[in-house]
């Protein structure tokens, strides 16, 4: 004796999925990118920024282009 099946209803929306994200799917990875795109531009304030001189002349030259 077989089981009868259940075939699933057309979705709501004709011609395509309807997919919402929430505020933050967005929020947080653009925050972080902010966060971390502000640490570049101001090395000072990094922990980490009496590391490689060639790096420190890099951020300042890239922070001076965007100065301008």
């Amino acid at each position: 004796m077989s089981a009868p099946t259940h075939t699933r209803p057309r979705p709501a929306t004709p011609g395509g999925v309807d997919i919402r994200l929430p505020w933050w799917a967005l929020a947080l990875p653009t925050l972080g990118f902010i966060t971390l795109l502000v640490l570049l531009l101001n090395p000072a304030d990094a922990r980490a920024a009496a590391g490689d001189p060639a790096i420190t002349h890099l951020v300042e030259r890239v922070q001076q282009l965007i100065a301008r």
